[in-house]
């Protein structure tokens, strides 16, 4: 399913998501903070929208939420300078890393991709956008409630790898294009999901938000 950027009028690409960006978060799942950012993908069949469900499969585990600020990309190309890198920025997000915590964990045992803890449809939603000339160059809050219970508050300012430096790493392994969404890692707080709950999460003081029901 093609999934629309509003307003910017693209097609969501390739989705870039960043492991470990907040040290507090390396923390609570006792990992390393990295030296180089640490990047996994997930398809874009996982994206789904405000007012939709996140769809929990039967038999996976433990299934947790990660609140992350999500990049827009309208410009594209390779090595790009990290002090440019914002001029390739269409807009910001905020989403969720929904992740099968236990068949995560599972997979780093044995050494394999995340991918399909991390890939189910539904496991990443995403809020609208708004563009960046209008939401400024930050830092911004950002939070995520369960049940109307706060269980993740971030600021970016306090990311391991800012959004700047993330793209330029980014682009000098992959061409980027535009539509391409970053998802820009998550703070500590992460927690279980259930059939029943309603997950709301919001950036700058709620200009953009998101809001979910879990089945």
């Amino acid at each position: 399913m093609d999934f629309l950027l509003n307003p910017f009028g693209i097609f969501a690409r390739t989705i870039y998501c960043v492991g470990r960006n907040y040290s507090e978060h390396a923390k609570e799942m006792n990992s390393p903070v990295p030296t180089v950012p640490l990047i996994f993908l997930k398809p874009g069949s996982a994206l789904c929208r405000s007012g939709w469900k996140i769809a929990i499969p039967p038999d996976i585990g433990q299934v947790d939420h990660e609140v992350e600020v999500v990049v827009a990309l309208g410009g594209g190309g390779k090595n790009i300078a990290e002090a440019r890198a914002l001029d390739f920025v269409s807009g910001y997000a905020v989403g969720i890393d929904v992740t099968a915590r236990d068949l995560q964990a599972e997979a780093k045992k044995k050494g394999q991709p995340w991918t399909v803890a991390k890939g189910y449809d539904t496991f990443a939603p995403v809020s609208d956008f708004i563009s960046r000339q209008d939401l400024g160059e930050g830092p911004w809050d950002f939070s995520l409630a369960v049940n109307g219970q706060v269980r993740q508050k971030g600021n970016t300012g306090d990311m391991v790898f800012p959004i700047p430096k993330l793209i330029a790493y980014l682009s000098t392994v992959f061409t980027l294009r535009p539509g391409d969404l970053i998802f820009t890692g998550t703070p500590a707080g992460v927690g279980r999901l259930s059939p029943g709950d309603r997950v709301t999460a919001e950036l700058a003081g709620g200009r953009v938000a998101l809001d979910l029901k879990v089945e």
